[in-house]
């Protein structure tokens, strides 16, 4: 294609290498999702880290069961988010070591035995008596 407009300002064309840039902009995307998601896992953290020091309190003044109850719970929710926060960098570090293309391809090869069970065990029989 004639480009008048590159040669009067005498210009050369671009590389048409759109692909890194693409990739450059999908990495990006991934890292700013990654550390939003991973700044609200640290708050709920926190801040349920504190709301648990405070409910203890309640729950060892008013020694009511309801109070122990909701402690449990808390705990268990601060625990289910510190478990996020593991699996959310595991799978960074997954992305990123498979970023650029797969980079450990593997091969899976499946057999698939068509036939009836009669079919199969004189297969299995004949290779038994032939043993090349």
């Amino acid at each position: 294609m004639d480009d008048k407009i590159g040669e009067f300002l005498e210009l050369e064309p671009l590389k048409k290498d759109i692909t890194k840039a693409q990739d450059i902009v999908k990495a990006s995307k991934i890292d700013n999702d990654f550390e939003y998601a991973r700044g609200n896992l640290y708050q709920v953290i926190e801040n349920g880290s504190n709301a648990l020091s405070d409910l203890l309190q309640v729950a060892q003044q008013s020694q009511h069961p309801r109070a122990f109850e909701v402690v449990a719970t808390l705990v268990r929710t601060l625990s289910d988010a510190n478990i996020a926060l593991m699996d959310l960098s595991k799978k960074k570090q997954d992305f990123e070591n498979n970023t650029g293309g797969n980079k450990n391809p593997s091969t899976v090869n499946n057999t698939l035995f068509v036939g009836s069970t009669g079919d199969l065990q004189k297969l299995i029989k004949k290779q038994l008596d032939d043993p090349s």
